[in-house]
């Protein structure tokens, strides 16, 4: 439920934040009441792209059976998990300039259709982050249950539209850049643990070998399945038993962020 919230979470804050930029350069130009119905049917556009994309890896999901679902399964973690990575890069990145991308498309757009370009842009901005979302939630979904996952997406919902407002009433000290600089951390930490899942799938499957399997026992210090111990393997990826190979796995992904990250932070 905790990553649930915490991707839904960031993933509508940025959403809420696109809408914002959209309905403020609409404002400053002119667009008035009908601007605004033009964003708002590509808002609902976008939610209805993403809810479409949802619905499509339920529908795949019940085709397959077997291994075809095995890998199906382990290959949505994968894509999550790289998803993730790659959102948290492009925004350390191109965070400081997406305002000034947003005005330039919605321009671009303006001019060529009108209202209706703006209502594209909209559509495929918010398309964007609500599809990320679905294949997120999906992931997750291989390994809580329906009942944790619906909650936590609701109460990462309520939570973005309440900072989204916060940020909006320029509360006091509320710095959102701030907060979205640190909440990317801790989005690399859960992109790890899908991966640690995938790995450990892979490796049930035989698909991956395990090679020395358990490198180590901690379960005395932190079982992983139960209290705790579970909420720090689902949030983080830590594993008691864990197989050499998914130790390598964990490794060769920080490796690869803390380079990327280095690089993305430079002009």
């Amino acid at each position: 439920m905790g990553n649930a919230l915490f991707v839904v979470w960031r993933e509508s804050l940025e959403a809420f934040l696109v809408v914002g930029i959209l309905h403020a350069w609409l404002q400053a130009n002119g667009r008035g009441s009908r601007g605004t119905r033009a964003l708002a049917v590509g808002v609902g556009a976008g939610v209805a792209l993403a809810l479409l994309l949802g619905w499509a890896l339920v529908a795949v999901q019940d085709e397959l059976a077997g291994e075809a679902l095995e890998a199906f399964q382990t290959g949505m973690l994968l894509v999550a998990a790289a998803l993730i990575t790659q959102m948290v890069l492009w925004m350390r990145r191109h965070g400081r300039q997406m305002r000034a991308q947003i005005h330039a498309e919605l321009t671009a757009a303006d001019a060529r259709a009108g209202l209706a370009g703006v209502a594209v842009v909209a559509a495929l901005a918010v398309a964007r982050e609500g599809a990320e979302t679905a294949i997120f939630l999906y992931g997750f979904a291989q390994e809580s249950s329906l009942a944790e996952l619906l909650a936590g997406a609701a109460a990462g919902f309520a939570a973005a539209a309440a900072t989204a407002f916060a940020a909006a009433r320029g509360l006091r000290r509320f710095d959102t850049g701030r907060l979205l600089r640190y909440s990317s951390i801790l989005l690399l930490i859960i992109a790890s643990a899908l991966l640690v899942a995938a790995a450990d799938r892979m490796i049930g499957a035989g698909w991956l070998p395990g090679i020395v399997d358990p490198l180590w026992d901690s379960a005395a210090l932190i079982d992983d399945g139960t209290g705790a111990g579970k909420l720090l393997a689902d949030f983080s990826g830590y594993r008691a038993r864990p197989a050499l190979s998914v130790v390598l796995v964990y490794a060769a992904y920080w490796i690869g962020v803390v380079l990327a990250w280095r690089r993305a932070g430079r002009p």
